[in-house]
């Protein structure tokens, strides 16, 4: 596994000139491409070219197509990112930010986010303003990645949650601002209550006026490891949602420190994620016990097929899922704390002194970003907007372990094959993640797959092997009359495709019921170790992902990838 000594490359294998495309991946070609055609590829690095943000396209918007079949959306190319990573303007964490950045580079990132701890001395110290000049030398020294400034906000009677804008003038202005009128900590309204509650949604509605004034081109927020602490509510999520769709867009479906459990590492009741709590009085009182671990690595409100993410599915609304490493201290690296200067601390300085590299492995449960959890985002060109319309658009797939290269998903008409309009084995046509088919009532759908299988050892040396890619569907059944319902009955595995043993690039073609009622589907995947009868019984999801020991959390042998839904809106006409 490399180390923080190890020597870093000057840009990965797919950027590099010198590298032939035919001993690429799926993913490295599909990247190249997009960069050739945006005049970056090659000696456009050296420029900083790939900095400059651009207008994001028409073809980044969500797809509804009224026929189902020859529009369709654009072929994608898929960046890889993180967006949630710390850096020593963090209370409790350790790296610089060029450092996190160059691990970012090595390990295959496209895109990033800082995400510093609004915490009182990050405040005081004038908390983003002063973060500012790291993050520009940053992107100075990695010209070919996106690197966004944000934060990690302490959401008022809730968890914690990601806020980024892209590059601009006033890009640190507003995170600065944001902090002080609305983080949950500096204010002391941490509590569940419906006034803390309501700060929140005033946070986010105060963030989507900036976008619409225009005083940022763009802003969003996810929530972060939502159910570790059981404290954010359905109905909060809702609230969260409804404030704003266009700026809260989603939540991590898989938490970092997904290094805490390994075995002799993390302690006897270590689980990945840092998932080691209990019911507090903050926390939701309608969750079950299990909500508060993690399975195969994904947040409990994500792993249970027809559980809380589903619930807000089957209203017909996107909330999208990333994954990301919330990196702060790194699984068996050799760095340690910098040594502070006489009356110096982080409440008076608001920045950790830079790491010191040592000969001894140091404490840990996080890998680099890259190394372990990639959020994939579907673009048709390359930029910051982009990445964030992408996201917006939840043309986004997830994975641990690089479980695999590139994954394609595509929904249309079956009578689109027969038409001669499905093209390339339905690639092209059709909708992709995050987008919406409207059908009339009875006709049949086809779901394409493509999947491009692991061309090389993982970064825990490991050739990764997928072997199942389960369908996921659900009814639509519009807003829920309960706000705090996390269960949503008509959802469940509707389809199984065993595919180990396949290697190389194949395409799924996977007929499905004729559509009687709106819906959507997602899909799941895993490498096959670990399985179990899911929360809701075997009818509902037969081979679910389950919780590890305590402590015996090897997070390279339990690995899986999920995508976001694609809609199916059923008409009469």
């Amino acid at each position: 596994m490399p180390r923080p000594t190890d020597p870093l490359p000057s840009l990965p294998r797919w950027a590099d000139p010198e590298v032939p495309a035919r001993s690429l991946d799926a993913q490295g070609v599909s990247r190249r491409g997009l960069l050739r055609r945006a005049g970056l590829y090659g000696a456009g690095f050296a420029g900083g070219m790939a900095l400059a943000p651009t207008a994001a396209s028409a073809a980044e918007a969500p797809a509804t197509t009224s026929d189902g079949g020859a529009a369709g959306d654009p072929d994608l190319v898929y960046l890889v990112g993180d967006h949630h990573v710390h850096s020593v303007y963090s209370h409790d964490a350790k790296y610089t930010a060029s450092q996190q950045a160059q691990r970012a580079a090595q390990f295959g990132l496209d895109w990033m986010v800082f995400t510093e701890h609004s915490n009182f001395g990050h405040a005081n110290a004038g908390g983003a303003l002063a973060e500012h000049d790291d993050v520009l030398k940053a992107r100075a020294e990695n010209p070919r990645m996106l690197i966004f400034q944000g934060l990690e906000w302490y959401i008022p009677g809730a968890e914690h949650g990601t806020v980024f804008s892209p590059p601009g003038p006033h890009e640190a202005d507003v995170l600065r601002t944001f902090e002080l009128r609305y983080d949950g900590k500096l204010l002391g309204r941490t509590d569940s209550t419906a006034e803390n509650e309501a700060l929140a949604v005033a946070g986010i509605k105060w963030l989507a006026e900036q976008r619409k004034s225009g005083y940022v081109d763009d802003v969003l927020v996810l929530a972060n490891h939502p159910l570790r602490l059981g404290i954010d509510s359905p109905h909060e999520l809702r609230a969260w949602r409804d404030a704003a769709p266009e700026v809260m867009i989603g939540a991590e479906g898989a938490p970092g420190a997904q290094g805490a459990a390994l075995p002799g590492w993390g302690g006897p009741t270590a689980i990945r994620g840092e998932y080691e709590n209990k019911p507090s009085a903050q926390s939701w009182p309608g969750y079950p016990a299990e909500a508060y671990v993690t399975y195969g690595g994904f947040d409990w409100m994500t792993a249970t097929v027809g559980g809380l993410w589903d619930a807000m599915l089957s209203e017909g609304r996107l909330f999208s899922i990333t994954t990301n490493s919330d990196n702060h201290r790194t699984v068996h690296d050799t760095w340690r704390n910098g040594d502070w200067q006489p009356g110096q601390n982080f409440d008076n300085t608001g920045r950790l002194p830079d790491p010191v590299n040592t000969d001894k492995e140091q404490p840990g449960s996080d890998f680099w970003p890259g190394q372990f959890s990639r959020t994939h985002v579907g673009v048709t060109a390359y930029g910051y907007r982009q990445v964030m319309a992408g996201l917006r658009a939840g043309r986004v797939w997830v994975d641990h372990g690089q479980l695999i290269d590139a994954l394609d998903v595509r929904l249309h008409r079956e009578s689109d094959d027969r038409d001669g309009q499905g093209g390339r084995g339905g690639r092209g046509r059709g909708v992709t993640l995050g987008g919406r088919l409207r059908v009339r009532r009875g006709e049949r759908l086809t779901l394409t797959v493509t999947v491009t299988t692991a061309s090389r050892p993982n970064f825990h040396g490991v050739l990764p092997r997928l072997a199942h890619l389960d369908v996921i569907r659900g009814a639509v059944r519009g807003p829920a009359r309960d706000r705090d319902a996390w269960h949503a009955p008509d959802t469940r595995v509707v389809h199984t495709a065993d595919v180990s043993g396949r290697t190389g690039t194949y395409t799924l073609r996977i007929p499905l019921a004729r559509a009687e009622e709106s819906g959507y589907l997602r899909l799941r995947g895993s490498d096959g170790n670990r399985h179990g009868t899911g929360l809701l019984g075997a009818a509902v999801d037969p081979h679910g992902p389950i919780p590890h020991k305590p402590g015996d959390g090897d997070p390279w042998a339990d690995t899986w990838c999920y995508t976001n839904p694609i809609f199916i809106e059923v008409t009469d006409s």
